[in-house]
C-alpha cells in the first residue's frame, strides 16, 4: 500500500524521519475496509496520551487537588477533544474507509476522528518511542491544556436542552441529492417548542453539526 499524498502529509506533520510506514497506514485504516485496522493502535495510543497529559497537567497545575486534575485529564483525552486536534492537523482526508463508512459520513465522525488520532499516537510510539510521542502530544495539545476545550455544537445543544428542561434534539434526513461523489445532505434538527432548523453539507455528520450550530445561534 502506498499513497504519496498521505506520506507527504506525514512528512510535513511529523518532526522526525519515519522508520516503519506500515504503522501509520494501519493507524488510518478503518474496520469497514476489511483490512487490518487501527483498533489495537488506538488502544495503545489512548494509554500513551493519558500518560503524557497526566504528567503535563501534574506539573503545570502543581497546586490543584487530584479531583480537579482528573477533570482536566478526562476533558483533554476525550474523543471529542482528540477529534478537534484531528481536524486541526487535517486528518479527515487521509482516513482509509470502506464504501459504506464513506457513505455514512464516517470521515467527519467525532468517534472515528478521535480513534484515528489515538491510533496515530500509538503508531508514533511504536515507531519512535515515548519521547517523540510526548513531543507530538505536547505540541498539538498545547492550546487545549488551559482551562477549557471548545464544545462540539451537538454537545452544546444537548447541554442547553438539558439545562432548560427541553426534550433532546432530534435530527432527521430531509433530502439527499447530487451525484455519488458529491452527495449533498440536508439535515434538520428539532427541539419541541421551537422551529426546526436545517443545514446542508457533503456528509450527514457535518450537516448535523451545522444544523446544531445554527439552532444555538438562533435560540441560545
Amino acid at each position: 500500500m502506498s499513497n504519496s499524498k498521505f506520506e507527504n502529509w506525514l512528512d510535513e506533520l511529523l518532526d522526525f524521519s519515519i522508520n516503519d510506514l506500515s504503522y501509520y497506514y494501519r493507524a488510518f485504516t478503518h474496520g469497514s475496509t476489511g483490512e487490518d485496522d487501527y483498533q489495537r493502535l488506538e488502544f495503545l495510543g489512548d494509554r500513551v496520551l493519558g500518560l503524557v497529559i497526566s504528567h503535563q497537567i501534574y506539573n503545570r497545575f502543581a497546586k490543584e487537588p487530584e479531583g480537579r486534575l482528573s477533570q482536566r485529564l478526562n476533558l483533554l483525552v476525550a474523543g471529542k477533544t482528540c477529534a478537534i486536534v484531528a481536524r486541526e492537523i487535517n486528518v479527515p482526508p487521509h482516513i482509509i474507509l470502506g464504501k459504506q463508512a464513506r457513505d455514512d459520513g464516517a470521515r467527519d465522525s467525532d468517534n472515528v476522528l478521535g480513534d484515528v488520532m489515538e491510533s496515530l499516537i500509538g503508531a508514533i510510539y511504536l515507531d519512535q518511542g515515548l519521547e517523540e510521542a510526548r513531543k507530538f502530544i505536547e505540541k498539538h495539545w498545547a492550546d487545549l491544556t488551559n482551562d477549557t476545550v471548545e464544545k462540539h455544537p451537538k454537545s452544546s445543544l444537548q447541554e442547553w436542552c438539558a439545562l432548560h428542561k427541553h426534550k433532546m434534539p432530534i435530527y432527521e434526513l430531509v433530502s439527499k441529492s447530487g451525484p455519488p461523489h458529491a452527495t449533498l445532505f440536508t439535515i434538520s434538527v428539532s427541539v419541541k417548542g421551537f422551529d426546526t432548523v436545517s443545514a446542508q453539507a457533503n456528509s450527514k455528520q457535518t450537516a448535523q453539526t451545522l444544523a446544531a450550530e445554527k439552532f444555538m445561534e438562533k435560540y441560545s
